[in-house]
């Protein structure tokens, strides 16, 4: 979770006063360097995992808390539950692939002098997460659903707003995929090895988030300092907006619908990602998120 007390700060480069931001970035390398695991060796890939029991907590299904939750069959709600996980760790092969591509073009280069050092820990550690998730989705489903989301205009911008737009949707991204978890990784009714790899994804997205809201902050004030005129700040309003909504979204896949026997996919998807209960659930899943842009003033009432 983003600290809800954010001190100010200039610039992303070392300055003589910066010493906060290079304090978080010595103690997050050390304890990534003290929770270091070869993904390789971790884990204890079993050869199946029971297709008669849940692959996902019900409370985190896309159909959760609406009519139809009620009207599914347990042998249903199994299926749905198992390549609803699948569509997750699909989702987080294709962002993963997204953000690696985005800080590795950024490290050792003007502006981010200070925190490379700290981007070889991510860029590892990403990597071998989307190793795991893509593992699990080939060797219990036989497939990674392909990237289906929907690409934002990208406005005419400079460096210092792409920097920030960047590191604000990899934020969203990696929030979004915590809330899911922490819950999945606590719960009991889950196979010990669904468990396990989001346990592990939590433990590392949790230096991730720290840094990335220490990060947005620092580029969000660069802009601030550098004189962001209201019209460039409802821009980057709206852009972060359409992402959060996309983000979202792509937990409602009709091919999962489908693969899980309920007919008519494109429909059901419509149908709930207008009901008031699975709102509900966008915001819960969304609170840390949208909590911290209103705090650092990126998000204002109306967002």
């Amino acid at each position: 979770m983003c600290p809800p007390n954010i001190p100010p700060a200039r610039a992303v480069t070392a300055t003589a006063d910066d010493t906060e931001f290079r304090t978080l970035l010595d103690r997050l390398s050390d304890k990534a360097t003290a929770d270091y695991y070869n993904p390789f060796t971790t884990f204890d890939w079993p050869a199946s995992i029971p297709t008669d029991e849940l692959w996902m907590s019900p409370e985190l299904l896309s159909v959760h808390g609406t009519e139809l939750m009620d009207e599914l069959s347990p042998t249903q709600l199994q299926a749905l539950s198992r390549w609803e996980s699948v569509n997750f760790y699909s989702l987080n092969v294709h962002g993963i692939r997204e953000l690696l591509i985005e800080v590795t073009r950024r490290v050792h280069t003007t502006g981010f002098e200070l925190p490379s050092e700290f981007f070889h820990h991510f860029i590892g550690e990403e990597n071998d997460h989307m190793w795991f998730f893509a593992t699990f989705c080939l060797k219990y489903a036989g497939k990674i659903y392909p990237d289906k989301s929907l690409k934002l205009p990208e406005p005419p911008r400079d460096p210092d707003v792409e920097n920030f737009l960047v590191f604000a949707r990899i934020l969203i991204f990696e929030q979004i995929v915590d809330h899911y978890n922490v819950q999945l990784a606590a719960d009991p009714r889950l196979h010990p090895t669904v468990r396990h790899i989001n346990r592990l994804h939590h433990q590392d997205e949790s230096r991730h988030i720290a840094f990335g809201c220490r990060l947005v902050h620092l580029l969000w004030k660069r802009l601030l300092d550098r004189g962001l005129d209201e019209a460039a700040r409802h821009e980057l309003r709206s852009y972060l907006g359409r992402y959060l909504t996309t983000g979202i979204e792509s937990f409602y896949n009709p091919a999962v619908y489908r693969d899980a026997g309920l007919p008519d996919g494109f429909a059901l998807r419509r149908r709930l990602l207008t009901d008031p209960a699975r709102q509900a659930a966008h915001a819960k899943v969304l609170h840390k998120t949208t909590g911290f842009l209103h705090r650092i003033g990126v998000l204002d009432a109306h967002h």
